[in-house]
């Protein structure tokens, strides 16, 4: 089994809260070739490769606001420069002629990465209350194209016997990822909304293990948890905040299974007319449980970061639909055992327009 270090890209809009990408990168093309066998390196961070399911910051201003019941559709535009530098530590065990030899792996690398991805979400948001609350589903999926360098000194050494060599690889293709259901429930009560929601990953997208850039993460997640908007028409104000757990199948080509996550998005804005919306966005990321399937000299790897920027909304009326566009950012800090960068979401999306019969709603984001 060798980790993956990848990078992710994730989209959302209306009530579709999900799309994404990810670049992975494996560090396996630079080898050492010794007398025991040519041995792949690994760069094993927390999470498989420092990547999760979930995207920090895929929630945004009205995430628990109630919709306009039909059907919504969102495209979406998607810029992610990511980067990682320093030494990264690693080991593994690997099995020559039988039996066990521990190598010891240093790699001094420099990561860029890069992505340009369309991202085509429709929803539908149910007429009939559930629960006394209004249920929708959506399903989201992205291509495009993804690009990676990776250059460095990789050391081995193994009973004694220390080699190093300088190296470079990199990959860039286009692609599909991978397929992101999801179902959400909200209430509203005044200037106060509540919802829950629950969504995995259905592994379909581009994805080989030995390739730099991968578009899916080639296997099943599912992650479910709970958010607040407060919204008052009256004055403009807004904010939100939705918080969850992602659990992680096993990724059947390496054998590797992340840990548990938590995640927590806020979003905090002003409208300073009915169209248009100003604000800030933000996200906290930690792993609370270790990875199984890595080696037991990487294990445990914990990985958490955190992110800011600012958003700019606008409302606008598309014949008998609403019209949302929406532009954000976020950047990376406190990062640790990830990838880190900024990532660019341009939003379109369409939904029916509120009728004086139908509970005011606006797109999320």
């Amino acid at each position: 089994m060798e980790p993956i270090f990848c990078v992710t890209r994730h989209f959302l809009v209306g009530s579709l809260n999900r799309p994404r990408g990810r670049l992975c990168v494996r560090p396996s093309c630079l080898l050492v070739a010794l007398a025991l066998s040519v041995v792949g390196a690994s760069l094993s961070l927390a999470d498989e490769g420092g990547v999760s399911f979930w995207l920090p910051g895929e929630f945004g201003s009205l995430a628990a606001a109630p919709q306009v019941p039909g059907w919504a559709l969102g495209i979406i535009n998607v810029y992610e420069s990511e980067q990682a530098t320093g030494a990264v530590a690693a080991a593994r065990e690997i099995t020559i002629n039988g039996g066990k030899v521990t190598v010891n792996t240093n790699l001094n690398l420099n990561l860029s990465a890069r992505a340009d991805l369309v991202l085509v979400a429709p929803s539908y948001v149910f007429f009939t209350p559930v629960l006394g609350g209004q249920f929708a589903v959506s399903m989201a999926g992205a291509a495009g194209h993804e690009s990676a360098n990776l250059n460095g000194t990789l050391t081995q050494s193994a009973g004694g016997l220390t080699v190093t060599q300088q190296g470079a690889i990199s990959d860039a293709r286009y692609g599909f990822a991978d397929l992101y259901p999801q179902v959400s429930l909200r209430w509203n009560s005044g200037v106060n909304s509540w919802m829950v929601y629950g969504m995995g990953d259905i592994p379909v997208g581009t994805y080989d293990a030995s390739r730099l850039a991968n578009f899916g993460i080639n296997h099943g997640a599912a992650d479910g948890g709970v958010g607040y908007t407060y919204f008052d028409p009256k004055t403009g104000h807004e904010f939100s905040t939705v918080t969850g757990l992602t659990y992680n199948l096993i990724n059947p080509a390496t054998g590797y299974q992340n840990g548990i996550d938590w995640h927590l998005d806020w979003a905090a804005s002003q409208f300073l007319t009915k169209q248009v919306q100003v604000g800030v966005v933000g996200y906290f990321f930690d792993q609370l449980t270790a990875d199984s399937g890595c080696a037991p000299t990487i294990c445990p790897f914990l990985s958490r970061t955190a992110g800011i920027g600012p958003q700019f909304g606008y409302l606008f009326p598309a014949g008998d639909l609403q019209g949302y566009f929406n532009l954000k950012a976020y950047w990376d800090y406190d990062t640790e055992n990830r990838a880190h960068g900024y990532t660019v979401w341009l939003t379109l999306a369409f939904s029916p327009s509120p009728t004086p019969s139908a509970p005011k709603a606006m797109v999320t984001k």
